[in-house]
């Protein structure tokens, strides 16, 4: 779908969810020290609870002397392929952050893909990039434009001037081309609200300075459990309801969620709360293949852009942590 497809969004105008649902609900879990003992009683929840979301693995181990950025299982794990086998059996969405924990040239990315289509069927839906790694796509001040850029870059003391390189032709690590063909949707922003549809009305969107990214999609800032339980209270709860909206929550579920034997007891009770609400709860590229399908993948004005650009900067920088 191109920019033909829509004209943007209406204002006030209220999405349509299947079976007559009042809101969408979904988690793009980033994989960051994952394994099974420390996610899958999480799941268990979530399967309880009839709620289907989207867990990103990676699909490379680092080789002997590549800097691993943080700790985590990849497929090349018989027992946690199965894991994330028997999960996506359940209907719960498996997506890539990036091939590696490890920075990947392009041929690492390449046969990386290639391994995920053989695990898992098809090439991953959505992606989000690794923070750290060199073959991430558009990411750091890459992500913004103009001032915005210089400003980031300024106030991060250049530290990743030239590092995230997986979008420019020429690196070792390009895989651009790659991820156009295969990947549909990839996270950029994210906000500290709930409702990732109020703050971003345009995606799933196209930007067309990023042209190797098919379409971008923003998320709810829920990083570790105490951001999680924080976005997720009952009066952000009741809003999402009562707004029809959507959100995409972004966390790390390996991130205490599930510590000293047990679940924490808030984030627990707070999604048994949203599970008794009318929502759809559906894995990420099943929401946004919903939102393209019904409004179009439209490019995303400038001044739309700028927008989210600030509003994003504004809360990393005055508030800290959002990725």
């Amino acid at each position: 779908m191109t920019g033909a497809d829509r004209a943007g969004p209406c204002p006030g105008q209220r999405v349509e969810w299947p079976d007559r649902k009042r809101f969408a609900f979904s988690v793009f879990d980033d994989t960051d020290g994952d394994a099974i003992w420390n996610t899958q009683p999480v799941y268990r929840l979530l399967t309880e609870l009839g709620l289907r979301t989207t867990k990103s693995c990676w699909v490379r181990q680092p080789a002997p002397g590549e800097a691993a950025l943080c700790p985590g299982h990849t497929t090349e794990d018989p027992e946690y392929r199965d894991y994330l086998l028997g999960l996506q059996g359940l209907g719960f969405e498996i997506g890539l952050h990036n091939v590696s924990s490890a920075s990947s040239t392009r041929e690492q990315v390449r046969r990386g893909l290639e391994d995920f289509v053989r695990q898992f069927g098809h090439p991953p839906a959505v992606f989000a990039n690794h923070t750290g790694t060199r073959d991430s796509l558009y990411w750091g001040g890459e992500r913004l434009t103009g001032l915005r850029r210089v400003l980031y870059k300024a106030l991060t003391l250049f530290r990743n001037r030239g590092h995230f390189v997986g979008h420019v032709e020429g690196s070792e690590h390009f895989w651009g081309d790659l991820c156009r063909n295969q990947v549909r949707y990839v996270r950029n922003f994210t906000f500290r609200e709930l409702d990732t549809l109020a703050v971003c009305p345009w995606m799933p969107y196209h930007d067309p300075s990023r042209p190797y990214v098919p379409a971008w999609f923003a998320s709810c800032d829920g990083h570790d459990v105490e951001r999680f339980v924080a976005a997720l209270s009952e009066s952000n709860q009741d809003a999402l309801e009562a707004g029809g909206g959507c959100c995409i929550m972004y966390t790390h579920f390996a991130s205490g969620f599930f510590a000293d034997g047990r679940l924490h007891a808030e984030f627990e009770r707070l999604m048994r709360r949203l599970s008794r609400k009318s929502g759809w709860f559906v894995p990420v590229g099943r929401l946004l293949d919903h939102l393209a399908i019904r409004r179009g993948v439209a490019e995303i004005p400038s001044t739309e852009r700028a927008r989210l650009e600030w509003k994003w900067l504004g809360q990393k920088l005055l508030m800290g942590g959002t990725t």
